[in-house]
């Protein structure tokens, strides 16, 4: 096999899997180490951040960043192959090679998908040293009525590849309770009651505080890590 990467010293193999994708074959080594990691300690500039589909993610700080429609953008193409299989004779050589077109282009969208993860979690932690996120629950938001935009996003998999890389760069990472998050000022803490899908703009009628719908349940997603690890609430609303 092309070793991709050297085994590390002292490290000892504990299985090799093999596994079998439309690019190739993988043999994926698990190694295992006896040592103590410790796990990082909750310090620095915090930051929350809410997952939507209005905009991928939000930050406490006021940063939106855009969802990219990975499977909706490659969808064209997919029905397109899928038409051409449809007239093909069952087992044939163009039927096998059409097959394979499909499961590349599959595996493509998912190959991009995992790269916009990483890429966005490290830029996350290039900034802060705490990062607070919602404990979704996933399988009731993939079983709703964007339930495909949901599972396009991958929010499962972007939240486990942000602790991984977190732990990797020595950042905090925890999750707090999602429960009203959208529906609480930041600045008053008062409840503002559910918003319809259309309202992207929290407006306060106790404080009049005004910002992005997103960003201020990013914000109460902060002020409640903030209150799990013992630190001194940030207060906002200075300004819109």
């Amino acid at each position: 096999m092309h070793l991709s990467r050297p085994i590390p010293e002292n490290f000892e193999v504990k299985q090799i899997r093999i596994v079998n994708r439309a690019s190739g074959y993988y043999a994926m080594l698990s190694l295992a180490l006896d040592v103590d990691m410790p796990q990082p300690s909750p310090s620095g500039h915090g930051l929350g951040i809410d997952l939507g589909l209005e905009h991928f993610l939000a930050t406490s700080d006021g940063q939106l960043i855009a969802r990219p429609r990975f499977f909706v953008d490659g969808q064209c193409k997919l029905k397109s192959l899928q038409r051409q299989l449809k007239r093909k004779k069952r087992g044939s050589r163009k039927s096998r090679q059409l097959h394979r077109q499909i499961a590349r282009h599959h595996e493509y969208i998912s190959n991009s998908r995992k790269d916009f993860h990483f890429k966005t979690a490290h830029q996350l932690c290039d900034s802060t040293g705490m990062i607070f996120a919602e404990d979704l629950n996933l399988k009731a938001m993939s079983a709703g009525m964007l339930c495909k935009h949901t599972l396009d996003a991958g929010f499962g998999q972007f939240l486990s590849i942000l602790g991984h890389v977190c732990f990797k760069r020595d950042k905090y990472f925890a999750k707090v309770d999602a429960n009203g998050t959208s529906q609480t000022c930041p600045k008053c803490q008062i409840r503002t009651g559910k918003k319809l899908l259309s309202e992207r703009i929290h407006k306060c009628p106790e404080c009049g505080y005004e910002t992005n719908r997103d960003v201020a349940a990013a914000q109460v997603v902060l002020q409640r890590g903030y209150t799990a690890v013992g630190h001194i609430a940030v207060n906002f609303g200075e300004g819109k």
